[in-house]
């Protein structure tokens, strides 16, 4: 999950931009040369991004019959590009999927099954939960290459200097301390995010989500629901509680503020760890502490996880498709994961990646710490869309435009056009 996250529910087409096109450069490899894939990369084009370019010279000094052409695609866009691409069979050979799309693309059978293929033939090594996340219909679609997952994160300083030892344990126990931070160091101990994805910590505390997969039911305005949409809302107001930021820019506002120790403690993604550290209030990187989300009611913490897959197109012919499955291994190996968790502070998805040198970043310690609190996502294709309708009515919401169960109810109908065969 990145920051972009609201933009993935995005249903209007974005033009495809001829450079990014793997297909038509499929069938345009020489005779007896090497053969050329083409990677849609979608991380982080200043802080990742150059990480994996230098693994693509790697991979191509080891393989020379290889040529990898990397196009860096904006992550809040590339959902929409591969779709369209891919719907006019002119997709990349492999695209760094959000775990969220992977489902939705083997549904309509753009991806590749990759049970059985080189690029699965350690899959032992890989989180179970993580590989059980890229599949769809009993089959696996993508090998995980970084995971993530949402925990609270605080200034650790701040905390101390308010007299707090422990970071909060409940929703409550978060809403006392941010009015200590705010008594001691004048400024505010917590400011919560209106957007969907960040509410699910809410949901998944009140042992609910918004949907039942199983029972094929929308849950979104369930009893349970209500109650983690309203503690949701009680964040927003009260003593050292930031009210809710609305603006097409609260995100950067809500991790300026932070990272600049203007606020205490935030919602967030290990995305973000080398943006913490470059904030003045993280020069010193022990600083930074990292905890499970609050619980809810029900006495659980859990967080969604995220994370991207690397898939490859099921569209390509057999031999961009061979060395597309080649590259995927390679990238997903123990050495690759590491060196991409050492210069992104990423986290791996494979256990033999996790080091001691990869530990040695207390970001990383951190996130991996939360991990066992991190709830994977069901197998259902549209299951990432259902957020969209909560980023309209959420902002609303928390910005007293329309009352709680007005927006939920909004948003249960929105969503049964997107779940139609799902009951209310």
């Amino acid at each position: 999950m990145r920051r972009g996250i609201a933009a993935t529910a995005l249903v209007a087409s974005i033009a495809l931009a001829a450079t990014a096109c793997g297909g038509s450069d499929s069938g345009s490899d020489k005779s007896g040369g090497p053969v050329t894939i083409t990677w849609w990369d979608t991380s982080n084009a200043t802080n990742e991004a150059p990480t994996y370019q230098a693994l693509v010279k790697q991979f191509e000094a080891a393989n020379k019959n290889i040529k990898v052409k990397y196009v860096n695609v904006p992550f809040d866009q590339a959902q929409n590009k591969f779709d369209t691409a891919a719907g006019s069979k002119g997709a990349p050979d492999i695209l760094r999927s959000e775990v969220g799309w992977t489902p939705a693309f083997a549904k309509k059978g753009y991806f590749l099954p990759l049970d059985g293929t080189e690029a699965l033939s350690e899959q032992s090594k890989f989180k179970p939960n993580l590989i059980k996340q890229a599949q769809y219909d009993g089959k696996t679609y993508g090998v995980p290459l970084v995971t993530d997952t949402l925990a609270l994160v605080y200034n650790k300083a701040l905390f101390k200097k308010a007299g707090i030892t422990d970071a909060p344990k409940t929703w409550d126990e978060l809403k006392a301390d941010a009015a200590k931070v705010q008594d001691k160091d004048g400024v505010d101990g917590y400011w919560g995010s209106t957007q969907a994805y960040y509410a699910m910590n809410f949901l998944y505390g009140e042992g609910t989500d918004n949907v039942d997969v199983a029972a094929k039911k929308i849950t979104v305005t369930s009893a349970p629901a209500k109650k983690a949409y309203g503690t949701w809302l009680s964040l927003f107001s009260g003593k050292g509680l930031h009210k809710a930021d609305t603006t097409a820019d609260a995100y950067a506002h809500i991790q300026d503020a932070f990272v600049n120790g203007k606020v205490a403690a935030i919602i967030q993604g290990p995305w973000e760890i080398t943006n913490f550290y470059k904030g003045s209030a993280f020069k010193d990187k022990s600083n930074l502490g990292i905890a499970t989300v609050p619980a809810g009611s029900t006495g659980k913490a859990g967080a969604p996880t995220g994370g991207h897959n690397l898939s490859v197109y099921a569209g390509s012919d057999k031999a961009h498709q061979e060395a597309a499955l080649k590259f995927v291994k390679f990238m997903t190996s123990a050495k690759s994961q590491e060196t991409i968790a050492l210069k992104n502070s990423t986290l791996p998805t494979r256990d033999d990646a996790y080091t001691a040198q990869v530990k040695a970043d207390p970001g990383i310690a951190g996130y991996q710490g939360v991990l066992s609190a991190a709830q994977p996502r069901p197998a259902l294709a549209e299951y990432s869309s259902l957020w969209g309708p909560l980023d309209t009515e959420l902002p609303k919401i928390a910005g007293g435009k329309e009352s709680l169960d007005q927006g939920l109810n909004n948003a249960e109908l929105a969503i049964s056009k997107l779940v139609n065969d799902f009951s209310k």
